[in-house]
This record gives structure tokens, C-alpha cells and sequence, in this order.
């Protein structure tokens, strides 16, 4: 994930169109598509045909914390967070716009958003729905940053919504899931579902996926500048960990695939039904949050960084809910799992949609292109 920042960190608008993009990007960058597609027919083939892969890799767990998941998304997040300029978060966290707008699509209009979807397209199967909106529930804190990153996002933008993500994270996740479990469908007339989650485990899922790997990247950069200086540490350090942010997702992905493997291939038509509000979900939330983040006047680094942090979820959080309140075997513990079998391709294929998008901002200004 080498990037090469221009002189000025301004392109004009509607320069470096995605095929100039991909050109400059390392051919581990430019083939993520395929090898993140490699990564999930790995693991979905070792869940289905290795004897005891899942039952081993589900093993390795504290709590409901799966040590391979954590290893990986360790590995995934610390070199992007390694690049965050930390001394700069104070001009993201003034920018009452971005904040606002991030809150807003985050824990309105994404949990509602989820919410209709469920019960327009699985009325019948209250399992798989109670499943998606509590995908819908838990806002993403891991991922998007590589997302973002892939995008020519704001980085520092992204680290700020990820921390506000994952604060509300620990504070209103159980809240809104009462509220849209069983108040609000009690209103409206439809059945209800319990939803009997501990602000810890939330809070053990936010410190381990986030924060973690954010100390590792402040103290990273601290020391870093501080020993050697900014140009050591941007020209000749980070190039040598970014590579590592795609290996641990590749290995993420085919551990998380390894883990249901056999269920996700066992019950195709189930999974198809769960996919398709999840796809219109991802597309969504993310075509609306550019939008609306481009018509208040945003960049498109900082339009980017909103329509990313919008538009993923935390499904390690998911999984990990449905599987304590429901069971491992159960159609909820299925709806998370599907969730980023669709997430990802989907959210990867936007990151080219984001940089062809990039022609309609005035102001393309971001932190570090490709």
C-alpha cells in the first residue's frame, strides 16, 4: 500500500482518473479485487472440505474474542494507522460538518436504513432479520480504514470518525438494539426479539480491534519522527509495514471464510436471500453519504472518509453478539457471517467507483494519493 504524495497534496479536479490510479499502484494494490476474491475461496473451500478447520480456528478464541480474527486485523490495521498524522486530528475534530454528518449516518440513518431492509425482504424469516439489523447496529471501527485508505481518503478523518464510531459503539449499542428488537417493531405491530448484550463485551471488542492497534500507531510515529524524523519515518519505514495492512486482511478474510464455510456453502439459497439487502444496504449508504457529503461542500478526501466509515460495519462485533445471545448454528450467527461476505467485495469494488467520482470535487485535495 505504497503511496507516492504529490508535491503540492492537490490534484485539480477531475485529474488522475481510476486507469491513471491504477497504474501507480503496486500490483498488490491493483489486483486486491483478485486477491481478496483468492482469499474467500480459500477459506470458504477449507470450511467445507479440511476436517476440523473451523472447530480448531473456533477454538482459539478469549471470550467471545477469536484470536486468529484479532492476529489478522492487528496485522491489517496497524500499518494504515502508522500513517495517520496524528498532530493534524485537531482540524478534523473542528470540522463540526463532518462530524455531525458522520453521526448522523452512522447511528440514524444506518440502523434504520438496515431495519427497513430486514423487514422488507426477510418478513418471514425473523432469524436471518434479527440478524441483519444487528449487523446494521454494530457501525465498522476495522476495515474501513484500509477502505479509506485504498480511496485516497482523509486519514486522519478516518481515525477521528473510527474513535467516534467506536465511543457511541460502547455507549449505544445495546440501546438501539432494545429500540429496534422489540420497541420499535412494537409500535408498528411486528413481532419482537430480545436482545441481551453487556456494554463489556462491546467495550473488550472496541479496545481489542481498535485500540490496540491505534496505540501501536501513535507510539509508532511518536518515536518514529522523534528518533529519525518525518522524512525517515513517511519515505523509508512506512513503506516497509504498509505491504503488511493487505496481508492481514487477506488473512482475515480467509480465516472469517474458513469459519463458516461449510455453512455459507451448505444453504445457498438462504445465503442469496440475505445477501441481497445487504448489497442494497452497502450501495446505499454509501452512494447517499457521497452525495450528501459532496453537496455540503467536503472534499473528496474527507467525502470519502464519511461515505466509507458509513457504509461498513463491524461484523467481528456481529458475529460475535449473535453467536453469545443465539448460538453458533443459529440463522442470526448466519446473517452476520454472510455480512462480510458481501461487504467486502462490494466495498472494494466502490473503492474504484470513489476515485472515478473524484473528477466531480472541486476540491480533490487529499492526504496521499496513490
Amino acid at each position: 500500500m505504497t503511496r507516492t504524495a504529490p508535491p503540492t497534496g492537490e490534484v485539480p479536479a477531475g485529474s488522475a482518473p481510476v486507469g491513471q490510479v491504477a497504474a501507480r499502484m503496486s500490483t498488490l494494490d491493483r489486483f486486491l479485487p483478485v486477491w481478496i476474491g483468492l482469499a474467500m475461496v480459500v477459506g470458504l473451500l477449507a470450511g467445507r472440505w479440511v476436517p476440523g478447520i473451523a472447530d480448531a480456528l473456533d477454538a482459539m478464541a478469549v471470550g467471545s474474542i477469536s484470536l486468529p480474527i484479532a492476529i489478522g486485523l492487528l496485522v491489517m490495521m496497524y500499518p494504515v494507522l502508522a500513517k495517520v498524522r496524528y498532530g493534524e486530528l485537531g482540524t478534523v475534530v473542528r470540522d463540526r460538518r463532518t462530524m455531525v454528518l458522520s453521526l448522523v449516518l452512522n447511528w440514524l440513518v444506518g440502523p434504520a436504513l438496515m431495519f427497513t431492509l430486514a423487514w422488507t425482504f426477510l418478513p418471514d424469516l425473523p432469524e436471518y432479520r434479527t440478524g441483519l439489523i444487528i449487523v446494521g447496529l454494530a457501525r465498522c471501527i476495522a476495515m474501513v480504514i484500509v477502505w479509506n485508505d485504498l480511496a485516497c481518503g482523509d486519514r486522519e478523518a478516518a481515525a477521528v470518525l473510527v474513535a467516534l464510531n467506536s465511543v457511541f459503539q460502547v455507549v449505544a449499542f445495546a440501546g438501539l438494539g432494545w429500540f429496534y428488537l422489540e420497541v420499535l417493531p412494537g409500535w408498528l405491530g411486528l413481532g419482537a426479539t430480545g436482545l441481551d448484550v453487556s456494554v463489556w463485551e462491546i467495550a473488550v471488542s472496541v479496545l481489542v480491534f481498535l485500540g490496540i492497534p491505534l496505540a501501536a500507531g501513535y507510539l509508532s510515529r511518536r518515536i518514529g519522527e522523534g528518533r529519525r524524523g518525518r522524512e525517515w519515518y513517511e519515505e523509508r519505514f512506512l513503506p516497509v509495514v504498509g505491504p503488511w495492512a493487505l496481508y492481514g486482511l487477506l488473512f482475515t478474510i480467509v480465516v472469517l471464510f474458513a469459519l463458516q464455510g461449510d455453512t455459507i456453502t451448505s444453504r445457498p439459497l438462504d445465503v442469496a436471500r440475505i445477501a441481497l439487502p445487504l448489497l442494497l444496504y452497502f450501495v446505499l449508504m454509501w452512494a447517499g453519504s457521497m452525495v450528501v457529503a459532496h453537496r455540503i461542500g467536503l472534499g473528496y478526501a474527507r467525502s470519502t472518509s464519511v461515505a466509507f466509515t458509513a457504509a461498513g460495519n463491524n461484523f467481528e462485533l456481529a458475529i460475535a453478539v449473535a453467536i453469545a445471545v443465539f448460538g453458533v448454528t443459529s440463522g442470526q450467527a448466519l446473517a452476520g457471517v454472510v455480512g462480510p461476505l458481501i461487504e467486502v467485495p462490494v466495498l472494494v469494488g466502490l473503492i474504484y467507483v470513489s476515485l472515478w467520482s473524484r473528477r466531480f470535487f472541486t476540491d480533490t485535495r487529499t492526504g496521499d494519493l496513490p
